[in-house]
């Protein structure tokens, strides 16, 4: 079964930049790379759940949806940190920094940020 996110991209290089270093910080890397697309995956293998992030399709400029999020799976709480550090170091923003969050359940930890574009992205661990 295919499944896939795509995030909307203003400037395909700041975009890749941006999602090599976020994404690589919980062990995704691109397993395929075309002019104004760039494809994600767990470990680069381009199985389960994926992730393109491209320039619209109508050659309008990319928006951000109001209330669309896409959560990310970290595997500990240290990738939860590194994936909100490697988006502040590649021009993201930040919109909660890493932390627990009771309100969502006991083992609820994460961060919530803004890539270059304003897309909200999370990194969450649940242990």
């Amino acid at each position: 079964m295919l499944s896939y996110v795509t995030i909307g991209a203003l400037d395909a290089e700041v975009s890749n930049r941006f999602y090599d270093a976020v994404l690589g910080a919980i062990g995704w890397k691109a397993h395929a790379d075309n002019p104004g697309w760039r494809g994600y995956s767990l470990g680069g293998q381009g199985e389960g759940q994926s992730v393109w992030v491209c320039q619209p399709f109508n050659g309008e400029p990319a928006s951000v949806g109001n209330g669309s999020m896409v959560a990310f799976e970290a595997r500990s709480q240290a990738e939860v940190h590194a994936f909100f550090e490697a988006a502040m170091a590649n021009g993201g923003s930040d919109d909660g920094a890493p932390g627990p969050r009771p309100d969502y359940g006991p083992n609820w930890y994460a961060t919530y940020l803004r890539d270059p574009v304003g897309n909200k992205l999370a990194a969450v661990f649940f242990g």
